[in-house]
């Protein structure tokens, strides 16, 4: 439970860095330093996968339980 929690909010913060933040010359990540957005792009990716593959294990283990 505690990684789905940190991977949401780890994937969060990413997402508004790379899209939303506006930097002090007024330039979104992407018009700053398009090579730091593609590697912060690939760590959200990473954390969302992250997020899916605990989320698949946290409904197997459920699922389990109530089948006892």
């Amino acid at each position: 439970m505690l990684l789905g929690v940190l991977l949401t909010i780890a994937a969060i913060r990413l997402t508004y860095i790379e899209n939303l933040h506006v930097f002090a010359d007024g330039k979104t990540l992407q018009n700053l330093d398009s090579k730091a957005f593609m590697i912060l792009f690939v760590c959200v990716l990473i954390a969302n996968t992250g997020l899916a593959l605990n989320a698949l294990k946290e409904a197997k283990i459920i699922n389990s339980k109530n089948e006892q």
